[in-house]
């Protein structure tokens, strides 16, 4: 049953170049600004890379544009102030519930593949990616309700 939508998100996942700037586009697509949301990683991106290219590729599909997407840590933030975290990854759950020890926020773990361990084809690694996306798509409007369309 979904929950009324907080006023901060926050995702969290290892580096901040595939899972959790995919479900903060995602949160934007659906909300708009009827909620603040960010995400960040554990690590800083290792090698500068930025955000993954198979990333832009699959939420261009959708119309969404995250080619400008910075990674960033938790230490980058610019508030910390968040009424739901969701950790897409063991490490970052663990570190969320740290962030959490002395505040009122809620602290969601949602289990996420990571698509960048994907061999195969362009074509294959892609459809990872894709599943990825549509996981987390599904998991978002689970979680804070359907999304507002225009009128309605």
């Amino acid at each position: 049953m979904p929950q009324s939508l907080p006023d901060a998100v926050l995702f969290t996942c290892n580096y901040n170049r595939v899972r959790s700037p995919m479900a903060e586009g995602l949160f934007k697509r659906f909300y708009g600004t009827r909620a603040y949301v960010d995400s960040c990683g554990l690590k800083s991106d290792p090698a500068g890379e930025g955000i993954d290219p198979f990333v832009v590729v699959v939420m261009d599909e959708l119309g969404l544009d995250v080619s400008d997407h910075r990674p960033k840590t938790f230490a980058q933030l610019e508030d910390d102030s968040f009424d739901v975290v969701v950790s897409l990854t063991p490490e970052a759950q663990h570190r969320a519930v740290e962030l959490s020890r002395d505040r009122a926020v809620e602290i969601e773990y949602w289990p996420t593949h990571d698509p960048t361990l994907t061999d195969g084809s362009r074509e294959a690694r892609l459809e990872a990616y894709r599943e990825v996306r549509d996981a987390l798509a599904a998991a978002i409007k689970r979680r804070f309700g359907a999304p507002s369309t225009f009128g309605g």
